[in-house]
């Protein structure tokens, strides 16, 4: 539990599960807790601390996230994801992998994406769940039964409120405007408008200083395409001229649009490899161009390569023995940057004999791993994920199946080869000490081909159940 002042009495500003279950509460006095909770485990806070630990983490999102990153203090960030959470297959995907990360971090993170930041804010701190996901036309269902703590209202507003019978944001919303700013000043109708989103609001981006950053300020606002590409493609030479200075390439490119009414619209744009070919960048963040919204106008433009690598451009030696290697990481980055992220790949073996163990996806310009696939058994062009299972004819213990069925289509075998043994791998887990596959390449009459397996040896029932399963199709 960690305990600060408030005021002229040291109070909980913060308490874990534990505490929380057993009476604590933030703003509770420290003495009026240790005399309900024995064993408490009192420690003093330290703001300056956990402000620099949430600046880090800022710049962590920047660069895994979003272009758009803010802290919101004293336990929150916040993001704008509209033009990068298809990079991680939309809402859904982003919320997943942020979870995951911060709980393989050891956080209890609470997630909410809503229209507006003021939603997403009372949402996450007082939502039903911990992962939250609202659509502008549920917007107001979402709102309306949170605490009115949930529109970050100072304490003494948040007493007058209830005093008056009002506990719930709807029930403050169905209130008069005039007679709600007349009895307690503009900032609770400020804190509505901007949870509804009948009022902007501003906020400063965290920055890293270490970052490679251009910018251009505009005396009167743009937002024609042709002139947002026209002063993107300045930018990214003035970006080039920065980036070879310090002897790196850019391997993220994050261009932000500064409009008039205090919003923000991203592009971000990534590369397989580090660059630093203007005419290249400035097609890859134009691409993308028409997905920016102006609105009254764009007074602000910065370019931020947010992954820079270093990169030393060597003159290459041309041979007249040896064939040119084609360079494909324009059409990678091409591809890569109108997909989501981690769709376009390559595959590669692994350490494993197991056949769904023994190949992985890497980048597409990544290099070669070092490892192959076994060349004494030819493998199946077409892996089945998870196996299918079949029923098969077949002698015990080590013949092919005479037949098979699978999909309710019977297939006589004409020609078969194996088995092929492949025991498990004791040390993933524990259950694969005695496990046994016997695989067999068959093909039926039609001349198809295809790859299956018994689990087990024939003999003992420890090493698997002697069903038949399809794992694979040979092209």
């Amino acid at each position: 539990m960690l305990v600060g002042r408030d005021g002229r009495k040291r109070a909980i500003l913060a308490a874990n599960a534990t505490a929380l279950a057993e009476g604590a509460a933030p703003g509770m006095a420290v003495a009026k807790a240790q005399a309900l909770i024995t064993g408490l485990i009192v420690r003093d806070a330290d703001p300056a601390r956990d402000g620099a630990a949430l600046e880090r983490l800022a710049i962590w999102a920047l660069r895994r996230y979003s272009p758009v990153v803010a802290v919101d203090p004293p336990d929150g960030l916040r993001f704008d994801i509209a033009g990068a959470a298809h990079l991680l297959g939309g809402e859904p995907g982003f919320v997943a992998d942020l979870a995951r990360r911060c709980a393989d971090s050891g956080l209890a993170a609470r997630i909410a994406i809503a229209p507006t930041h003021g939603a997403a804010h009372a949402l996450a701190r007082f939502g039903s769940s911990p992962a939250i996901m609202v659509a502008p036309a549920d917007l107001d269902a979402a709102l309306a039964p949170l605490p009115i703590a949930a529109l970050r209202l100072d304490a003494t507003a948040i007493d007058s409120l209830r005093r008056l019978g009002v506990d719930t944001v709807g029930e403050l919303e169905a209130l008069p405007r005039g007679a709600v700013a007349l009895r307690f000043g503009p900032a609770i109708r400020r804190r509505l408008d901007q949870a509804y989103g009948r009022a902007s609001e501003p906020f400063e981006l965290v920055e890293a200083p270490e970052l490679v950053r251009v910018r251009r300020a505009f005396a009167e606002p743009i937002g024609a395409p042709e002139t947002l590409a026209r002063y993107t493609g300045k930018l990214v030479v003035q970006l080039c001229e920065a980036l070879e200075q310090k002897g790196l390439g850019a391997r993220r490119l994050d261009l932000l649009f500064h409009r008039v009414d205090n919003r923000i619209e991203a592009i971000r744009a990534g590369t397989a490899k580090p660059l630093r070919d203007g005419k290249r960048m400035t097609r890859l963040l134009c691409d993308k161009i028409e997905t920016v919204a102006p609105g009254f106008g764009i007074e602000l433009m910065t370019l931020t390569a947010t992954i820079a690598e270093p990169l030393d451009y060597r003159a290459s030696v041309s041979s007249l023995i040896e064939p040119v290697a084609p360079d494909l990481s324009d059409l990678v980055d091409t591809l890569a940057n109108r997909m989501a992220h981690g769709r376009l790949y390559r595959c590669a073996p692994t350490q494993s004999e197991v056949p769904e163990r023994g190949v992985c996806r890497i980048e597409a310009l990544a290099p070669p791993v070092g490892v192959t696939w076994p060349v004494d058994w030819p493998r199946p062009s077409r892996l089945l994920d998870p196996p299918a299972p079949i029923e098969a004819l077949a002698l015990l213990p080590d013949h092919p199946p005479a037949s098979f069925t699978w999909g309710g289509v019977r297939r006589r075998v004409k020609r078969a080869d194996g088995p092929e043994r492949i025991f498990g791998e004791w040390w993933v887990r524990d259950g694969e000490l005695a496990a046994v596959r016997d695989y067999f390449q068959v093909e039926d009459e039609a001349g198809e081909r295809f790859w299956l397996f018994r689990r087990g040896d024939g003999e003992d029932t420890a090493t698997g159940d002697h069903r038949w399963y399809l794992h694979g199709i040979f092209a």
